[in-house]
């Protein structure tokens, strides 16, 4: 599966699930609660026993929908993820999140993770202190994450800043310079994200 740049709420009917905590979003899975489709009314979205394949499958798209990966890059993951120690899925899940773009997001500097992406592509994000257009780059421990100058005057920026107020553990950050720092690679359990990652290593392991 590609990147996805559809109707982001039409994927997430799909999968009947909120991937991306919005709520206009929520807004629309609550008020079309059914997949997408013609004939999406006449199903639910848990209808049905899915096949294990089918699971793993539906799993698998998802995490690529949640971080915004293609497919590639998404099975170059894994195999990194089985040859490093531990658990596969925590590697995996711990690559993902070290992602520039979407630690961009997680500390709040980006609306969402498209919006994210699109701020780095186009050279608003700085770590530390040097423009850095890679969104898969993957960030260290103790890098300084931060939007340029022209960003920090966005209006749409500031007002999505001011707006959040929670961040994961492994990141601090400065709403007032609109920065954040990896503190530190994240633990079991602390990665909030809507997939059974066990599902998708079922479903890579069957690739190998």
């Amino acid at each position: 599966m590609a990147s996805y740049h559809g109707p982001k709420a039409k994927q997430q009917r799909r999968f009947g699930t909120l991937l991306v905590p919005r709520p206009k979003y929520s807004r629309i899975l609550d008020k079309r609660a059914y997949p997408p489709g013609d004939h999406g009314k006449e199903k639910s979205f848990r209808g049905g026993r899915r096949s294990d394949y089918g699971q793993q499958l539906d799993e698998k798209q998802k995490l690529a929908y949640i971080y915004n990966v293609r497919e590639r890059q998404m099975r170059n993951y894994y195999k990194k993820a089985v040859q490093m120690t531990g658990a596969t899925g925590v590697n995996l899940l711990g690559i993902l999140e070290r992602r520039l773009d979407n630690l961009v997001y997680k500390a709040g500097l980006g609306a969402t993770i498209w919006a994210s992406r699109q701020l780095v592509v186009h050279g608003h994000v700085l770590v530390n202190g040097q423009r850095l257009d890679l969104p898969s780059y993957q960030v260290k421990p103790g890098d300084v994450i931060s939007l340029s100058d022209k960003m920090k005057k966005n209006v749409h920026v500031i007002e999505w800043v001011d707006q959040i107020a929670a961040y994961p553990p492994y990141l601090s950050v400065n709403k007032n310079e609109f920065s954040a720092t990896f503190l530190r690679i994240p633990e079991e359990g602390e990665i909030q994200a809507q997939v059974d990652i066990q599902l998708v290593v079922e479903y890579y392991n069957r690739l190998t």
